[in-house]
């Protein structure tokens, strides 16, 4: 796709003002000098001002807390003190993650006045970093959906059509960073939460290898599945995020002890050429004509630059979404039985007694898709039930992952769309099914426990976002940025940014 005349109705290409530069630019301007993070991030709070009423990103916000944070910034950059090239830049942070003594709510009824008594291990890593901590951004309850159409607060827009759902769960986190509201931002993804919205939106979405970035102040979803990982502009601002929140946790079961590399260095130490695979079950019926010619189009330009590109099958993956709304749903029903009216969270005032409060708390705490999937999950674990569908779902998983293992004895990487089409209009998908096929081509990631990114790498005919996925081998996310960053660094869909 060339340059810009056909889509100039839909984005722009500017002279970036401070809303919209990069991490590196930005830590580069800092430490020159031609601009402080009391000026970046008014200039952050200005633009939420002007703009949030149309995308509705947040959640809630604290002007006064993020000014505090970035004038201390600035009197330890006067100090001779950066603690990173974080240090002073805003970043926002999904509402399913916590933060001392702010909101905490899942976009949930049930957690509607509950505020965190703690950081999240991430959360903590970036303050040490330096960064901003700047606000809390809107969600799917608790996590589950593809549109951020489920949140019990509002829906939230896509920035490059306002009837468009910005994806989910991470909407917010994705649609804020597309809008100049954050310079980055972290979400969660348990199925595709971060990737779907990060190609939905037209920025870099990054799930990491289930393991390397703590799970400590998540709140769970599935927690096999749910993982930590961020929203940026580019792949090498990924690389930058990414190097502040990985690391061993002890206070995570699952956190995993790995070496951790530089990643930002690996961008320019790693050139390729690399052996990428195209998994044939993922360029099936369903794909949208366009999305499939952008990343045929991200393929060739692999192959042109010296890649060998092999076709590759992953034969289980068509029993990926019934496998994986098996085990999140059982997980989801097991993680949602603490909030039961007694011991936080919503209580209902009109129980009767013990048993009346259970249910009607949870019933008007709960949103509809919640309480599906509660279902749902209760359903697979109840027993007679279990070996049939969870025992039989996990097994499947098993050769799930073994199929992926099973080619990069082939290939690097693999790479396949990140969504089945672009943005959808709200209300399009009242179908439960129809939503969960969102996810069709991120599910195995989280199944499998690999690292996936979504790259911007086009727009369809109407102005609308398209995102490749690169799927990398556990714990080489060195390599798998790397690759990510050769096309992104060449092409500049990331760097387009829509009119509101």
């Amino acid at each position: 796709m060339s340059a810009s005349k056909p889509f100039a109705s839909f984005f722009t290409v500017i002279d970036t003002p401070l809303f919209y530069k990069s991490i590196a630019e930005l830590a580069d301007a800092l430490a020159a000098g031609t601009t402080t993070s009391v000026a970046l991030t008014q200039a952050i709070i200005e633009r939420t001002l002007a703009v949030e009423e149309r995308v509705k990103a947040f959640n809630s916000y604290d002007t006064t807390d993020a000014l505090a944070q970035a004038a201390a910034s600035d009197a330890r950059r006067a100090a001779g003190q950066v603690l990173s090239p974080l240090d002073g830049i805003p970043i926002g942070i999904k509402d399913v993650i916590a933060v001392t003594g702010q909101p905490l709510t899942a976009s949930s009824k049930m957690l509607a006045n509950f505020v965190s008594p703690y950081d999240a291990s991430v959360t903590q890593k970036l303050k040490k970093a330096g960064a901003v901590i700047w606000g809390r951004l809107n969600l799917d309850e608790f996590a589950m959906g593809s549109s951020t159409e489920n949140s019990a607060f509002h829906t939230t827009r896509n920035p490059y059509n306002l009837d468009c759902v910005p994806g989910g769960s991470s909407g917010g986190s994705a649609a804020a960073l597309a809008a100049g509201e954050a310079i980055a931002t972290l979400g969660s993804d348990t199925g595709g939460s971060i990737r779907q919205p990060a190609a939905l939106c037209g920025v870099v979405g990054l799930k990491p290898t289930y393991g390397l970035v703590s799970r400590f102040g998540l709140i769970a979803f599935a927690s096999s599945l749910d993982q930590i990982g961020p929203f940026t502009r580019t792949v090498e601002d990924a690389a930058i995020l990414l190097q502040s929140i990985v690391g061993h946790d002890e206070h995570d079961s699952t956190s995993v002890k790995t070496e951790i590399p530089d990643y930002r260095a690996a961008l320019k130490e790693k050139k390729g050429p690399w052996r990428i695979g195209i998994p044939k079950e993922y360029f099936a019926e369903g794909l949208d004509p366009e999305v499939a010619a952008a990343v045929e189009k991200a393929v060739s330009f692999y192959e042109k630059m010296g890649c060998e590109i092999k076709n590759v099958s992953l034969p289980h993956t068509e029993y990926g979404v019934g496998v994986y709304y098996i085990i999140a749903t059982a997980e989801c029903s097991s993680n949602l039985s603490r909030y039961d009216g007694i011991r936080y969270g919503h209580r209902s005032a009109e129980a009767n007694d013990v048993v009346d409060l259970y249910f009607k708390s949870r019933a008007e705490g709960f949103g509809a898709e919640v309480k599906r999937r509660i279902i749902l999950g209760t359903y697979v674990l109840s027993s007679g039930y279990y070996d049939a569908y969870y025992l039989r779902a996990q097994k499947v998983r098993t050769l799930i992952r073994q199929d992926f293992l099973n080619a990069y004895n082939e290939v690097d990487a693999i790479i396949t769309p990140t969504a089945p089409t672009p943005a959808f209009k709200r209300g399009a998908k009242a179908d439960p099914l129809a939503m969960y096929l969102c996810d069709v081509y991120t599910i195995g990631v989280n199944l499998a426990g690999l690292p996936g990114i979504s790259v911007p790498c086009g727009f369809s005919s109407s102005g609308l976002p398209i995102g490749m996925q690169l799927i990398g081998q556990p714990f080489k996310e060195a390599d798998l940025l790397a690759i990510a960053n050769a096309y992104d660094s060449a092409h500049d869909w990331s760097r387009r940014t829509p009119k509101l």
